[in-house]
């Protein structure tokens, strides 16, 4: 056993010992030159000049590096010495196998070919410099391609009949190869489009003889769209090169979004990729370049500088990119945003450093890290650690413009990283870039297993920064205009005139599931706590998801005005008033009274009433059909001179114009965080224009006319009834605290509170007294829900099944109106229990009460 185990030890040494021999056996391919080697005037030059080409050409079993320098001659005492650069140096350090030298078109100019006789000497001595190497390498001699105008420094006729010949006899008296670039490419001017220099497709033809030279066999040229080494990543291709000595890559998408948008990638490239995934899969490319341990300094900034400019103008990609750091990441993108903020989309960050001093400064609360402190400072020129603190330059420093740019950002962080605490970096940070008026998110992640200090956590929502990053990005295609689908009537103006002259206001807001859950609400506060930064806000979110504008009428004195009126309402019911099916003279009833109601209290009240986009409403609109719903509430609207934004058909017509999708962009009826950012784009542009003219000094805050009501049973004074105040027999009781038993999903302030239950047919009643011309009940309509049979005043039993289309997963709030339009006086409702409406399909029979409620 021990001798098989030591054979095997030794044949894997033997393995990796051939391995590594293997990659030692590349070869090294070094190519001398000028600027036509270098590239000059080639679009994308690290990917089409001539040595570029010629690797690709030769395959991996090469490797082919330009030390072109422009300007630079062979004389030794001409105007620009090629033996007196950095490159020359490099490629001696180098030790080629093989040396390509392009050199004589410079000499060709008058003050340097005055040197002309010791060309030869020059060139002889160059040779034999590189022939000394420990590589023995093989050296090629190249003439001088084609100059294709007379009468400029570089001289045609000198490379033709001077430099050109003399490079053929010291190839000969060298005993070397020498390669023709001068006489196939005659002929072929326009592939110098300055007469001297050639385009990327002349770049390849030079690239073609130079490898059939070395290689023997017919040259084809292997074009791809990136300079580099072209590998799979996760099914999408990756391209990895140098750029200025840094190592660099770029990711490609599938299918390119029109205007190239990108990502750019600090640091730990390799680190979380899963967003990157999904946006190159929408069409985006992911960027890189190795300015690891430049810490985002001046230096690292300028590098930035270059490689932004390369993939603007190499392959138009998008003005403005999309940036994103991971933890030390963060110094890098602020950095460079801050300098840049106009060509920033939006900036994307995961545990980001903010404050150097923090990390790896260490002089915090958090793990420091002396050494990469040292290099730290040693890269920004700093002397001391005292000098380090002082620096005023950090990404917490001079956040005005980025700031004023509104370039938005996203911080994932841990609340546990103490590596890179929160308290030191993301919180001081955020917290001044919106008093400064910048848009922040910031997403705690709390699940999974975090490890080193919680400075490595799980992205628990990779698509919510996807979606951010989506929704900040301009589309080219974009063309339609947010004003179109508004009608703000009689504006917003007292809001304003309140926020300004008083400091004080009150904003609620009413809807469903859409308004209840996080984006376009959120969004909506920022932008009124930074337009108004003086005004203390009370914001009221009065969202309860599955309700319409039935429910809101009778719940906004619970719900909205417990601490007084309103000054500005937002209210949402489009979606839920068609889907729980809500009769048109429901809808009209319903929000005329949310409309009135609100302007009892508070006759100054503005209001926006919104209308949410869903699948069905979409459909109608490419069929030419306004949906009755936005109909019912456009007409309540316009009665009352109250502002609409008609979010189903701007969404309607974004994705009819190629700007986005529903699958795989918005998502849903409770949209995407994406489909949020379009939400809260359109409202923000609303409020913008509402809120844009001046308050002249006689401004005053108007009270809104309220006229005849469009129906007189409306329900402008709805209220919610204590079921406490009902008189049980029975099977009828309160449970004071209810909770489902059977595990399914339940809705806030209908889970834990008191409910009135019934379960057992016939077996008592509920009875109410009340005062009103409507009343109903708030159910909870769970999967065990039954059928009640209920009257009023004494009138026929009507029966009423309790279970609606979503019950069966979920304990849901269900506004049941009973009567309407009855009179205004008092009258009284009984519920009793009835056999179920087809028992086989029902798993129980109950019937739980959170309110009653009526119209006064």
């Amino acid at each position: 056993m021990k001798l098989i185990k030591n054979t095997f030890l030794l044949l894997f040494a033997l393995f990796i010992s051939l391995a590594h021999a293997q990659e030692a056996e590349k070869i090294r391919v070094a190519c001398i030159g000028n600027s036509i080697t270098f590239g000059y005037g080639i679009k994308d030059r690290i990917k089409n000049a001539y040595p570029a080409q010629l690797q690709r050409m030769l395959g991996d079993d090469y490797e082919v590096k330009n030390f072109g320098i422009s300007g630079r001659t062979l004389l030794s005492k001409g105007n620009a010495p090629y033996i007196e650069t950095g490159a020359y140096k490099k490629a001696l350090e180098y030790n080629p196998n093989i040396i390509l030298i392009k050199l004589g078109t410079n000499d060709s100019k008058a003050f340097n070919w005055v040197y002309k006789d010791e060309f030869n000497s020059d060139y002889v001595n160059l040779i034999k410099s590189f022939q000394s190497l420990k590589s023995k390498p093989t050296i090629y001699l190249c003439k001088a391609a084609p100059v294709y105008k007379r009468g400029r420094k570089i001289s045609a006729d000198i490379v033709e009949q001077e430099v050109n010949p003399r490079i053929e006899a010291i190839a000969k008296s060298q005993n070397l190869e020498i390669i023709d670039l001068y006489t196939p490419m005659l002929g072929k001017g326009d592939l110098f489009p300055d007469a001297i220099h050639p385009n990327g497709e002349g770049a390849g033809e030079l690239a073609k003889l130079v490898y059939t030279a070395l290689t023997g066999k017919e040259a084809v040229l292997v074009d791809q769209n990136f300079p580099g080494k072209k590998e799979d990543w996760k099914g999408f291709t990756k391209y990895t090169f140098e750029y200025n000595n840094k190592e660099a890559f770029v990711i490609e998408p599938k299918k390119a979004l029109a205007g190239k948008p990108w990502v750019w990638r600090a640091r730990f490239p390799w680190w979380h990729t899963e967003m990157d995934q999904i946006l190159l899969a929408e069409g985006y490319h992911i960027a890189y370049i190795n300015t690891d341990n430049q810490f985002g300094s001046p230096k690292a900034v300028k590098a930035w500088d270059s490689f932004y400019k390369y993939l603007i103008r190499s392959h138009d990609f998008s003005k403005k990119v999309a940036l994103e750091g991971v933890s030390r990441g963060g110094l890098f993108v602020y950095n460079w945003a801050k300098k840049n903020p106009e060509l920033v989309s939006c900036i994307y960050t995961e545990a980001p450093v903010i404050d150097f001093k923090s990390w790896p400064g260490g002089f915090g609360t958090g793990i420091g890290s002396e050494k990469n402190w040292n290099i730290l400072k040693e890269e920004y020129g700093f002397k001391s650690d005292a000098e380090a603190k002082k620096y005023a330059n950090s990404p917490m420093d001079n956040l005005e413009a980025l700031a004023k740019a509104k370039v938005p950002v996203m911080h994932m962080i841990s609340l546990t990283d103490s590596v890179v605490p929160p308290k030191e970096n993301t919180f001081p940070f955020i917290n001044k870039y919106l008093e400064l008026g910048g848009n922040a998110t910031v997403i705690t992640c709390t699940e999974g297993k975090q490890t080193l200090h919680g400075h490595h956590f799980p992205i628990e929502t990779p698509q919510i920064g996807a979606d951010f990053i989506m929704y900040n990005t301009e589309k080219q295609t974009t063309s339609l205009n947010s004003a179109d689908y508004h009608k703000l009537r009689a504006g917003l103006q007292n809001s304003k005139i309140k926020f300004e002259r008083e400091k004080t206001g009150r904003v609620a807001f009413l809807g469903g599931s859409i308004t209840f859950n996080g984006g376009w609400r959120d969004s909506i506060t920022n932008y009124l706590k930074h337009k108004f930064p003086e005004t203390k806000f009370d914001f009221i979110a009065a969202g309860v998801p599955s309700t319409g504008s039935t429910p809101a009428a009778f719940r906004m004195e619970n719900d909205i005005f417990k601490n007084g009126p309103v000054d500005l309402l937002f209210e949402e019911a489009a979606v839920n008033d068609a889907t729980n099916g809500r009769t048109n003279e429901e809808q009209i009833r319903a929000m005329e009274g949310i409309v009135r109601h609100a302007r009892y209290l508070n006759p100054a009240t503005d209001i926006v009433i919104m209308h949410f986009v869903d699948p069905g409403k979409m459909k109608s609109y490419r069929n030419g059909i306004i949906p009755n719903v936005i109909q019912n509430h456009e007409k309540v609207a316009a009665h009352y001179n109250v502002a609409t934004i008609n979010l189903a058909k701007e969404v309607t017509d974004r994705i009819d114009a190629g700007e986005f999708s529903w699958a795989k962009d918005f998502k849903n009826l409770h949209p995407s965080p994406f489909g949020q950012g379009i939400y809260a784009h359109s409202m923000l542009s609303l409020l913008e224009t509402a809120y844009a003219r001046p308050i002249a000094a006689d401004d005053k805050i108007g009270s809104y006319p309220l006229p005849e009501p469009l129906d007189p049973f409306n329900y402008d004074k709805g209220e919610l009834i204590d079921i406490h105040t009902a008189k049980l027999s029975g099977d009828w009781r309160i449970n004071e605290n209810w909770e489902p038993e059977d595990g399914k999903a339940t809705r806030p302030n209908y889970v834990n509170v008191p409910l009135l239950i019934a379960e057992d047919i016939n077996k008592g009643k509920a009875t109410l007294t009340f005062t009103g011309n409507a009343v109903g009940i708030a159910v909870v309509a769970g999967p065990d829900s039954g059928t009640i049979e209920y009257r009023i005043d004494g009138g026929d039993w009507q029966t009423l099944d309790l279970l609606t289309n979503w019950s069966r997963s979920l304990h849901l709030p269900w506004f049941f109106t009973l009567a309407s339009g009855l009179e205004n006086t008092k009258h009284k409702l009984q519920i009793k229990i009835a056999e179920n409406i087809d028992p086989t399909k029902r798993v129980g029979n109950a019937c739980r009460i959170r309110y009653f409620y009526t119209n006064k």
